[in-house]
């Protein structure tokens, strides 16, 4: 096993050298065996960045419970580093023993955001290890790749070996087994792969290819082999009681994006946002105990010494037993003198004695998101609140003491008009008007409400997967006209990149054609496209027309429902005609009750779990 030495000399060149040596605390440390499975989990944005997600977090402390696998983190490293390590031919490396990635048995990548895939490739050149799968040896590690973004694969298709569908905890130990085995029985690489072609959860695209017809369209997926499945249906923890869950996190050596201890309540929503993927793709909803919360938060927190816990879910407010459960956090916090952060907030579930006792030790700021301006468009998008419930929300956070409070929006939504976006700024007014309509006593000084718009993109699974996308032109038109409907100096409006949203949609409805697009752009130094400072919009468009590709196929352009989708080898649980149904029901501006209130069909019912289950 050899070992990256980093100098003195060369982390002093470097902004924030504590990104790349490693030893935090809660951090695994074991000894290294011949026999044991090595897996570098790679993160494809910065340390920072990295070390706030939860999932990573989960899954880092879930492969090292078992003796005979070593997990060990890798982030992207920052363009400082990135130049001194290529100047000194420095391999990527783990941070947990600097081992070379070219070393381990295999590299993970957890897929979050489209905008970071361009940093996929870098960082397995960065390693030695060939781009293409195609191109790799019986002596490079195996690359699998999870998250949400890989419920479409294909745009990653051609570098990665395996995508792994659904929740790691299902699946992983059945792959380190058979691993184990096939390392000792001295056979081929394809010939692992062949064996996971038997493990839920799985898409391993060798195995498949696809045809094209003459307009671009795709024609037909053929398997490769006799194993290979028609459609792998994602994996779901069913018992999400039992399920490991880490009793500690790493603590980062410099501050994360989010710098708090993290506890997961449950997975899924039911809500039904027709935008909105995790909605979908989480089905169905699976709730932990309060009594497993509150063992879980005793724990983190003795072992992390954080003085904020985050109570984390699509949408914290749904949580059935929220408030005994807060109740007995908050007991357990208020000793300690721990804030308890509360996000994904519905404002018609809002309430603001819970809110006091929850932020006595620390008020923030509060975050809501209505996403769209006018009663007709949130009917649109199946968001069911109200204007009043919005108003009256907000009036009841003022009364409470708050005085700042964050709204999120989005624009360019399908069906969306000139007056959706004026109502945006017309909402906003109003809830500046109820801010000065409570009496000077029984509200905090010095309004500050921030409208924050981003762009709809399109994404997979979703009702909205079928719609076109606005132009860069049409969405800055947008953000203008908004910005120039917002005349209260109390309210300060910030907006998405147009152009990046573009490229997002390109990417996340994207098929293995794209693929050579993120090859392409990345060879013309393109890295780090999620940040704005390293965007190079202008070597994105170079490599589309060097190739032929246009941006309007796969962004603008409306789909068919007969139309055969890149993804359509990917089974959810929900059914494409649920999404088709939810689609119809938005063009008619009609709205679905929520999965608690009553089950609307969507499929996710086949799993046997969750609130499908107990409806």
């Amino acid at each position: 096993m050899s070992r990256v030495e980093l100098t003195d000399s060369l982390l002093a060149r470097v902004d924030k050298p504590a990104r790349y040596i490693g030893g935090e605390l809660n951090s695994a440390n074991k000894t290294i065996t011949p026999e044991m499975t090595r897996i570098a989990f790679c993160f494809p944005d910065v340390y920072e960045v990295g070390m706030s997600h939860l999932g990573m977090q989960i899954l880092y402390h879930f492969f090292n419970r078992r003796e005979d696998v070593f997990c060990e983190r890798v982030f992207s490293p920052w363009p400082d580093m990135e130049a001194q390590m290529r100047s000194a031919e420095i391999p990527l490396f783990s941070l947990e023993t600097h081992t070379p990635l070219k070393e381990f048995d295999f590299v993970a990548f957890t897929l979050q955001y489209e905008m970071c895939y361009t940093n996929v490739l870098n960082m397995l050149n960065l390693s030695g290890i060939p781009i293409f799968s195609k191109d790799r040896s019986e002596e490079d590690p195996l690359i699998i790749a999870g998250g949400c973004c890989t419920y479409n694969p294909e745009p990653l298709a051609p570098f990665i070996d395996i995508f792994y569908i659904g929740e790691g905890e299902v699946s992983y130990d059945e792959i380190f087994d058979r691993y184990k085995e096939w390392k000792a029985s001295g056979r081929s690489k394809e010939s692992f792969l062949v064996e996971l072609l038997k493990v839920p959860g799985l898409y391993i695209p060798r195995f498949y290819e696809v045809h094209y017809n003459e307009d671009g369209t795709i024609k037909e997926r053929i398997t490769l082999h006799e194993d290979a499945p028609q459609t792998i249906k994602k994996v779901i923890v069913t018992n999400v009681d039992e399920a490991f869950y880490p009793e500690t996190q790493v603590i980062p050596w410099i501050q994360a994006v989010h710098d708090r201890a993290t506890l997961e309540m449950f997975r899924g929503c039911i809500r039904g946002c027709r935008f909105c993927q995790a909605g979908m793709i989480y089905r169905p909803v699976r709730q932990k105990s309060k009594e497993v919360l509150l063992e879980q938060a005793k724990k983190l927190l003795a072992s992390t010494g954080y003085d904020e816990i985050s109570l984390c879910s699509l949408s914290t407010s749904d949580y059935e037993a929220l408030e005994p459960f807060t109740n007995d956090l908050i007991n357990l916090c208020n000793e300690e003198k721990v804030n308890i952060s509360l996000p994904s907030l519905r404002v018609d579930a809002f309430s603001v004695d819970l809110m006091q006792k929850v932020q006595e030790v620390r008020k923030s700021s509060l975050t809501f998101a209505p996403e769209a301006g006018s009663q007709k468009q949130r009917d649109v998008i199946n968001k069911n609140i109200s204007e009043e419930e919005i108003l009256r929300g907000c009036k009841l956070a003022f009364e409470g003491g708050w005085n700042r409070v964050k709204l999120y929006f989005m624009l360019g939504l399908p069906y969306e008009e000139d007056s959706d976006i004026e109502g945006i700024a017309e909402l906003g007014d109003k809830i500046v008007q109820t801010y000065f309509g409570i009496d000077k006593a029984k509200r905090a000084p010095g309004l500050q409400l921030t409208i924050s718009t981003s762009c709809f993109v399109p994404k997979p699974f979703t009702p909205f997967q079928w719609a076109a996308q606005d132009t860069a032109e049409s969405f800055t038109r947008k953000i203008k006209l908004l910005k120039e409907s917002i005349t209260r100096k109390q309210i300060r409006y910030i907006h998405h990149d147009a152009k990046t949203s573009v490229l997002e949609a390109v990417i996340a409805r994207g098929d293995q054609r794209v693929a050579e697009l993120i090859y392409r752009a990345y060879q013309k130094g393109c890295t780090y496209d999620s940040w704005s400072e390293y965007f190079k919009h202008d070597k994105w468009v170079e490599a589309a027309e060097e190739m032929g590709l246009s941006f309007d196929f796969y962004a603008k352009r409306a789909r068919s429902y007969e139309e055969i989708l890149p993804w359509d080898h990917i089974d959810i649980g929900v059914t494409k005609q649920f999404l088709i149904r939810e689609n119809e029901k938005a063009k008619e501006v009609v709205t679905t009750p929520n999965c608690r209130e009553k089950c609307t069909g969507c499929g996710a019912s086949r799993f046997g779990k969750g609130l499908c289950h107990e409806n």
